[in-house]
């Protein structure tokens, strides 16, 4: 052993992990990572896919790999109303709040519950897109992580569905032009569904692009007809694996995205593609989403000045979602 305070011995293990974790914040801005415990308090079921526990695991899975030491930590405020009624019909918010229980589960549609904290729970999320944008606009950090839930890419103008009360990423990409000013954002969304209500909210505003992989024929079947001008969908179908999928960013997403020259990058970060994750049957592995991040990084860098919101979407066995997410905000680190 070392006595003459020169050489202090390592730290055991994680613990030592955990420190290294927390020298590198001088050699990386690091990211906001976004969330609420209100978001741990919707349930729909003890049977039902979109559970609590997925916040858990990426929780757990990100102390436990020493990367919360890169973290910079926000609790996700109360979304304005005025932000929602930018993004949604002002009956359908009403229609919302007025569904909310006080006791038990009221179905909006046929996968879609709230119980009595969904609502506090749905307002948090949209809450935290705009939060991340306020926060990267204002360049406290270069990337924010958005885990939250209830997820809100199927909630269209006027309709909840899929999971989904009120649309996250949108609200974050309005608050963006209205609030900051900015003239052109983009949307990239990688979920294994295709995100019908950010389309049905953002088609035919050329400030906005947004581009989308899914897989189809599948839930909630729309994607595949005609689509507006700013708008970049990529049906793949189900078994799609790596290379097709990276094939389909390379080709489809990136020259759009380019040529849009956005000044914001969003990402709708659903992680269902997995090969892992039954809820759907595509091929996708952490290393597919640690790519299309740093792609999105890379076009990010040259004319966002390197500034991307992302927020929770799909993502349901536990293990992959997890490991996926950790992937994810590595690739923001540039380790991967």
């Amino acid at each position: 052993m070392d006595t003459d305070g020169v050489h202090p011995p390592r730290l055991p293990g994680r613990v030592f992990e955990r420190q290294e974790a927390h020298d590198r914040r001088h050699d990386h801005m690091t990211i906001a990572y976004i969330t609420h415990h209100d978001c741990l308090l919707h349930e729909m079921g003890e049977q039902h896919p979109e559970r609590p526990a997925r916040l858990r695991a990426i929780h757990q899975r990100l102390f436990a790999s020493g990367l919360d030491g890169l973290l910079d930590r926000y609790d996700a405020p109360v979304v304005e109303r005025a932000l929602l009624e930018q993004v949604h019909d002002p009956a359908y918010v009403d229609a919302v709040f007025a569904a909310a229980p006080s006791e038990g589960l009221a179905w909006l549609d046929g996968d879609t519950a709230m119980n009595p904290h969904s609502l506090q729970a749905a307002l948090r999320a949209a809450g935290a897109t705009a939060l991340g944008v306020d926060l990267v606009l204002a360049g406290r950090v270069k990337q924010a992580f958005c885990a939250v839930r209830p997820p809100g890419h199927h909630a269209e103008r006027d309709r909840a569905m899929g999971f989904c009360l009120f649309n996250n990423i949108a609200v974050g990409a309005y608050h963006a032009l209205a609030e900051h000013g900015l003239e052109r954002v983009a949307i990239a969304d990688f979920d294994v569904h295709h995100g019908n209500g950010t389309e049905d909210i953002v088609s035919g505003d050329s400030r906005v692009l947004f581009c989308s992989t899914f897989q189809h024929p599948f839930y909630p079947h729309s994607g595949a007809g005609d689509t507006a001008a700013n708008v970049v969908n990529v049906p793949l179908p189900a078994g799609t694996g790596s290379l097709a999928f990276r094939e389909a960013v390379e080709s489809h997403w990136l020259p759009r995205i380019e040529a849009h020259q956005p000044q914001l990058i969003l990402i709708s970060a659903g992680f269902d593609a997995h090969q892992a994750d039954d809820m759907a049957g595509m091929n996708l592995v952490d290393a597919d989403f640690a790519w299309v991040t740093r792609r999105l990084c890379e076009v990010a860098d040259r004319h966002a000045e390197g500034r991307i919101v992302s927020a929770l979407e799909g993502g349901y066995q536990l293990q992959a979602l997890a490991r996926s997410v950790e992937a994810h905000l590595k690739a923001f680190l540039g380790d991967n």
